[in-house]
């Protein structure tokens, strides 16, 4: 018997496009688009000082938000219901508000023409 003999074919895995393969090392090249460089990575706490200075309504928001969820569940707990019911109230209204200041934030922050 004559061992059969299959064809070699050349070794494709140095061509990342052919194989499919990624490489996760790098980032994906994506013909006519150049990333802006990077200055500096920006850290949490930069990040949260430049978007409250962007839209410092959402911070406001927030803060009512849990001063009347506190205050409200303090009324509560001490068992007045009347004063716990308006905070509820209120906490639905400053939650409100913060919605309105995200959607406002977001829409301006589309509207703003590019640098």
């Amino acid at each position: 018997m004559a061992a059969a003999s299959t064809p070699v074919a050349h070794d494709q895995s140095s061509d990342p496009t052919r194989t499919g393969a990624f490489d996760l090392s790098r980032p994906p090249v994506i013909e006519g688009f150049t990333p802006p460089p990077r200055s500096k990575e920006e850290g949490f706490n930069d990040k949260f000082i430049r978007k409250t200075k962007e839209n410092p309504f959402v911070l406001i928001g927030c803060f009512g938000t849990a001063c009347a969820l506190t205050y409200g569940l303090i009324a509560f707990r001490r068992g007045k219901t009347r004063q716990s019911q308006m905070m509820m109230r209120a906490r639905i209204f400053a939650q409100g508000f913060t919605v309105f200041a995200l959607l406002f934030g977001v829409a301006s922050t589309a509207l703003k023409p590019k640098q």
